[in-house]
């Protein structure tokens, strides 16, 4: 019945610096924009993370909401990587600081932690083969 998770979307408070981290730092391609019928204001970037895999970014963020381990909802965005150390490097060569150091999680995955411009926490994970995430893979 469900063919899997179409995107993830975030309101952002300055587009251009969430393109430039999503884009510029990530690697991600901006595939097109729409923009509102009623004004022909820009309305959603929608980015292309890897085939079949998208994050929408709409514009007009004006509220932060803090975010922490007790609150109930979103908790963190998970982007699958080759190689921790390589990404964790990568991150901080380009100014982003690491809110966690590359380290080996309770399910053997290897990761590390980031924010995006607005304060989401982004987990990077590269999967340990003895994971259960790959022993329960179908």
């Amino acid at each position: 019945m469900i063919k899997g998770i179409g995107h993830s979307a975030y309101t952002v408070k300055d587009m251009d610096k969430s393109l430039h981290f999503y884009c510029d730092i990530l690697g991600f391609k901006k595939i097109f924009e729409l923009r509102k019928p009623d004004t022909n204001e820009p309305w959603i970037q929608y980015l292309k993370v890897c085939e079949g895999q998208f994050i929408e970014l709409f514009y007009g963020g004006e509220k932060q909401v803090e975010v922490d381990g007790k609150t109930v909802g979103y908790a963190h965005l998970c982007l699958e990587v080759y190689d921790i150390h390589e990404i964790a490097n990568h991150l901080k060569s380009q100014g982003v600081t690491l809110d966690v150091e590359p380290k080996q999680g309770l399910d053997f995955n290897y990761q590390c932690w980031a924010k995006d411009p607005d304060g989401n926490r982004i987990e990077f994970m590269q999967l340990h083969p003895d994971c259960p995430q790959l022993k329960n893979y179908e």
